[in-house]
C-alpha cells in the first residue's frame, strides 16, 4: 500500500447514517468497511449507546457507536441511554448540553465520541491526519434558525480532537456531483439533489472536459433544514402521537387545560425524543398523567420514553414511509411494553400530510436554479441521492419540472462520501471548501 499522504479521505457524516471513503492518486475509490455481525458494512449508522459498567467500586460510562450501539441498546443489559439524529443539534445556539449519567455532553462531546467509535471500528486505513480528509456539510442545517457559524465551529473542534485539524469542509451535494461527474463524457449542467435525514442541499453545476481533465464550476447552491425525518414527523403527529394522549386534557386549579402540545412536538422528533429521558419532560409527563380526564394514554407516552421504546418506533415509521414509496397503502404497526398502535396509512394520506413540506423542498430548488441564473429546460441532467429521493411526491416534484429522461439517481448512501474523497485528489481541493 502505498503511502498514506497519498490518499485522501472523504466523510460523510449524516443524520441517520455515516459513511467514510478512500481515494488514491489512480481515481480508484472505495467505502471504508465495518466488519459488524459476519457482515462487511459501508454505512455506519449515526447513533451512540452509552451504558454504565463496574469496574472495582465505582461505575465507568462506556460508549459505542454504529451497529454496535444498536446491538448493545437491544441487548439491554445495562441501564443506558440511546441517542440518534443528533446532527440535528448541530446549528441549534438552544442545545448546550445532554447530561448521560454523571456526565454533560454539548454537541462537539457527542460528535467526537461517535468519531471515536467509528475510528475503532474502522481500522488502520482511516487516517485523519491524510493530506486531504474532506468532509461534507449541509448547505443549509437542520433546525429553527440555525447558525451556521457555531455548527462549523462545532464540527471543526470534534474533527480536531481526532487530529482533522486541517480538513477541509465542502458542500454534500458538490461531492455527490463530483461522484457523478464521473459517468459524463460530454459538457454538462447538472442539478444534483441530495436528500438527507435532516436536510435536503441543491447544487448547481457545470462540468467540463479539457485535454481529457474534468473541471467543474459551481453556479449556485440552495439548501433547507427539511428532509427525511420531517415525513417522519408527520407520521409519527397523525398517527401515533394521537393514540398517546395528543388533544386530551387534564384538571388544574379547578380547570380544564389541554395537554401542551410541545411535548408531542418533540417526541416527533428523533434528536428531541433521544433526549426526553434525560430533560425534565419525563417528570413533568408523569405529573400530568395524575391529573389527565383519561390517563391510560398518557401512561404509554411515559412508557415509551422510560423504556426506550423510541429505536423501535423509528423503524416502524421509517417501515412504513419505505412502503409507501412502492405501494399505495401500508399497515402500520409499533409494539413493545404492552403498546401496540395499529393503523392503515395511504399514499394519498401521507401526502396529503407532506403537501406543505414538499412545496418548501420545491421552492428551494428554484432558489437553486435562480442563484445559478439557470432555467429548468438549461438543466442537462439531474442527479438524486438520498433515501428521500424515492418517495414519489418529490420524484413527482422532479418529474414535472425537469422530465423524466433527464433524472438519474445512484447509490442511496455511498455517493457523497466517494465524490467529497475525489475531490481531495483533485488539482485544486482548496478552491471546493466553504469559507468559514
Amino acid at each position: 500500500m502505498p503511502p498514506s499522504h497519498e490518499f485522501s479521505v472523504g466523510i460523510d457524516f449524516g443524520t441517520s447514517n455515516t459513511v467514510v471513503a478512500i481515494a488514491g492518486p489512480d481515481g480508484q475509490v472505495e467505502a471504508l468497511t465495518f466488519e459488524h455481525g459476519g457482515e462487511s458494512l459501508k454505512v455506519y449508522v449515526t447513533a451512540l449507546c452509552f451504558w454504565d459498567e463496574r469496574h472495582g467500586n465505582g461505575l465507568r460510562t462506556q460508549v459505542e457507536g454504529g451497529p454496535w450501539a444498536i446491538e448493545q441498546f437491544l441487548e439491554g443489559l445495562h441501564a443506558h441511554r440511546f441517542i440518534q439524529s443528533f446532527k440535528t443539534f448541530a446549528a441549534s445556539p438552544s442545545f448546550k448540553e445532554t447530561r448521560i449519567f454523571r456526565e454533560r455532553y454539548a454537541f462537539e462531546d457527542l460528535l467526537s465520541a461517535f468519531l471515536r467509535t467509528l475510528a475503532r471500528h474502522g481500522g488502520s486505513r482511516l487516517d485523519w491526519g491524510a493530506r486531504n480528509v474532506i468532509i461534507g456539510r449541509p448547505v443549509q442545517f437542520a433546525g429553527y434558525n440555525p447558525d451556521d457559524a457555531l455548527a462549523m465551529q462545532r464540527y471543526r473542534a470534534a474533527f480536531g480532537r481526532l487530529g482533522a485539524e486541517q480538513a477541509r469542509y465542502v458542500y454534500e451535494p458538490v461531492g455527490a456531483a463530483f461522484f457523478y461527474a464521473r459517468q459524463l463524457d460530454h459538457d454538462a449542467t447538472v442539478l444534483v439533489a441530495d436528500f438527507g435525514g435532516g436536510t435536503s442541499d441543491f447544487s448547481v453545476m457545470r462540468f467540463s472536459r479539457a485535454g481529457g481533465v474534468l473541471r467543474a464550476e459551481p453556479l449556485g447552491h440552495a439548501g433547507i433544514g427539511l428532509a427525511g425525518d420531517a415525513f417522519d414527523y408527520r407520521i409519527v403527529d397523525h398517527v401515533v402521537s394521537p393514540r398517546l394522549g395528543k388533544g386530551g386534557h387534564y384538571r388544574s386549579m379547578g380547570k380544564t387545560l389541554s395537554i401542551p402540545n410541545h411535548y408531542y412536538a418533540n417526541f416527533a422528533r428523533w434528536n428531541q425524543l433521544a433526549m426526553m429521558k434525560g430533560s425534565g419532560d419525563l417528570k413533568e409527563l408523569r405529573e400530568l398523567a395524575r391529573t389527565a380526564l383519561d390517563p391510560e394514554p398518557l401512561e404509554k407516552f411515559i412508557d415509551i420514553i422510560e423504556y426506550d421504546l423510541g429505536f423501535a418506533l423509528y423503524r416502524a415509521v421509517s417501515s412504513a414511509k419505505m412502503a409507501l414509496s412502492s405501494r399505495e397503502e401500508t399497515q402500520f404497526r409499533f409494539q413493545g411494553e404492552g403498546i401496540d398502535i395499529q393503523a392503515r396509512i395511504t399514499r394519498a394520506e401521507f401526502e396529503s400530510w407532506i403537501e406543505e413540506d414538499v412545496a418548501r423542498i420545491a421552492a428551494t430548488v428554484d432558489e437553486a436554479l435562480a442563484r445559478a441564473d439557470v432555467r429548468p429546460e438549461q438543466i442537462e441532467r439531474v442527479f438524486l441521492t438520498g433515501g428521500t429521493s424515492f418517495v414519489p411526491a418529490i420524484r413527482r416534484l422532479f418529474v414535472e419540472r425537469f422530465g423524466d429522461s433527464r433524472l438519474t439517481s445512484a447509490d442511496q448512501f455511498e455517493s457523497i462520501a466517494y465524490g467529497l474523497a475525489l475531490i481531495g485528489q483533485s488539482e485544486d481541493p482548496g478552491r471546493w471548501s466553504v469559507a468559514s
